[in-house]
């Protein structure tokens, strides 16, 4: 076990990561994860991050883990926690897996996680992490090119000039009755398409009556208020940080500063459409929005408001799904902690949002300070967003 310290070990980190990732055809953009550590050196805290290798005898770097620095407001004192990320061990040495977690808690005081891989939840449990709970997956449907085929009345099909049959989607079929397992057995997906597109005529209807009922589930959300498109961060993220860390007892330090390096230029993250809500000059929530690089899905990374202010939730909300429709994103995906300061599940379930049980990300943390980390234990204390912390820096 090697603590890394310049760059020596970055060649064959990159192909580490090649190795550990084989159907991810993105971690051969070896720039990408060099300009991540560069980005970082940039944070006050960069000084406390720590990289650990696990190398043979040979000289062949089979393990790593990094120890990623945030500011944390818990209970009115700034604490600093640290988060492990770019966990990568080869399949054939994986006991080198517990050594690397093992240094990583031997260095810090203090850690908070998001996870949702089970096997290293198992690791960072064995060696004192506690579970806080899950954090909420919602995903809103903007556009039905993601959904099977669905079966189509004769009067509509020959309306729409649709052929007779269509190759049945994996897990649906036209025979009433049929459970998904028979069709599994006795139907054979097409070789190339695992599941029948809905038809581009009947697509281009159904999502124009998707837009026309979004907007009329919007109307009226948020009363008076308005979103609008902002340039920077300025000082009235301060303000607005200040006044929601006097009411709620855990969160990420999201000042100005912070937000500026987060989603600012030279950010992984980089360029994110970023939405908010004032009145007589003071912040009173915003959200930040990105497209991925493939241009299908899109992120709420992060939205916060005033405690209990949920017209101002709806104006974001409204004003989220607007943007993302301009951007043409065909899924709306969003992971954060239920908190005074987020949209409730009413909120998102009015405009169209349904909960997602898998893939769920967990909270975990471990905190020296019995208070502290009895605190942070419970996920009522917390107002988290996705894009707060390293599970949100991998994110393109």
């Amino acid at each position: 076990m090697k603590l890394v310290d310049g760059s020596e070990f970055e060649d064959r980190i990159a192909q580490l990561r090649i190795l550990s990732y084989p159907d991810f055809p993105e971690v051969h953009d070896v720039d990408y994860y060099s300009a991540l550590y560069r980005w970082y050196q940039d944070h006050p805290l960069s000084g406390k991050m720590y990289r650990w290798v696990a190398v043979t005898e040979e000289g062949e770097v089979v393990g790593h883990l990094t120890a990623f620095p945030q500011f944390y407001r818990i209970d009115g004192q700034r604490v600093i926690a640290h988060t492990p990320g770019d966990y990568m061990v080869l399949p054939q040495h994986g006991f080198q897996a517990i050594m690397l977690m093992r240094s990583f808690f031997r260095q810090v005081e203090n850690c908070v996680v998001c996870d949702m891989v089970p096997a290293v939840i198992g690791v960072e449990t064995r060696l004192g992490a506690e579970v806080v709970g899950d954090l909420p997956y919602a995903a809103k449907l903007m556009n039905v090119s993601r959904l099977p085929m669905p079966p189509v009345p004769a009067p509509l099909r020959r309306l729409l000039r649709l052929p007779e049959q269509f190759a049945p989607a994996r897990g649906f079929t036209d025979r009433p009755g049929a459970e998904a397992h028979e069709v599994e057995e006795h139907v054979a997906p097409p070789a190339a398409r695992p599941r029948a597109p809905i038809p581009r005529p009947l697509q281009g209807l159904m999502n124009r009556g998707l837009q026309a009922v979004d907007e009329a589930l919007g109307r009226g959300l948020g009363g008076d208020l308005e979103a609008e498109v902002l340039d920077s961060f300025d000082d009235s993220f301060d303000d607005l940080f200040e006044r929601v860390a006097a009411v709620v007892p855990c969160l990420a330090e999201k000042d100005a500063a912070f937000l500026r390096w987060r989603y600012g230029p030279g950010s992984p993250q980089a360029p994110v459409t970023v939405l908010g809500v004032r009145s007589r000059g003071r912040m009173l929530g915003y959200a930040v929005l990105k497209a991925a690089f493939h241009g299908q899905d899109g992120y709420i990374l992060d939205l916060t408001t005033l405690p209990g202010r949920q017209d101002v939730v709806g104006a974001l909300l409204r004003e989220t799904v607007r943007s993302f429709r301009r951007m043409g994103v065909q899924i709306i995906r969003y992971r954060f902690a239920e908190s005074p300061t987020s949209p409730r599940s009413t909120d998102l379930r009015r405009l169209g949002f349904f909960y997602r049980r898998g893939r769920r990300n967990k909270l975990l943390v471990k905190f020296t300070d019995s208070g502290l980390h009895e605190t942070t234990g419970d996920l009522a204390n917390w107002s988290l967003s996705f894009g707060d912390g390293e599970a949100g820096f991998w994110l393109r």
